[in-house]
């Protein structure tokens, strides 16, 4: 058994459910160790991705109530999300109070770095950044390690 699935079963032993099923496990952007320690510190509550990589991937949205696993940059298991909301929203209409749930800092340094971050994205598509883009915006809850 890996250390992904060793991590779910120890979740999974915490509650009294059963059946229950994990979408993916991840890791945040480009500075993987630092995100995952924001959410395992309970700091970053949200997350967003352009909405044009869900499309040319032929991705789905994630789901509300769906689980998954954060991982650090060597690829370790460090917490479990719930995703509590989606919403597809242009970029230049995302509000302060999710850009501060996602952790990182106010506002502006949201709004910078999503900039650079998503024009080089989406030149791996051959597509054009814009202000106006979707995003797909999601908030979650840390469930695991309590």
């Amino acid at each position: 058994m890996n250390k992904i699935q060793r991590f779910w079963n120890d979740f999974c032993d915490t509650q009294d459910s059963i059946e229950m099923v994990y979408s993916e496990a991840f890791q945040f952007g480009t500075d993987a160790n630092r995100l995952a320690s924001l959410v395992v510190e309970g700091k970053k509550t949200a997350t967003c991705s352009a909405y044009l990589a869900y499309e040319r991937e032929n991705e789905a949205l994630p789901i509300i109530g769906e689980f998954s696993i954060v991982l650090d940059a060597n690829e370790d298991p460090v917490a479990v999300i719930k995703t509590e909301s989606v919403e597809v929203v242009p970029m230049n209409m995302v509000s302060e109070d999710f850009a501060v749930a996602e952790g990182e800092g106010d506002y502006q340094y949201w709004w910078n770095a999503h900039e650079y971050f998503f024009r080089h994205v989406l030149k791996e598509y051959g597509l054009e950044y814009s202000p106006e883009m979707l995003l797909v915006c999601e908030r979650f809850k840390k469930v695991y390690p309590r």
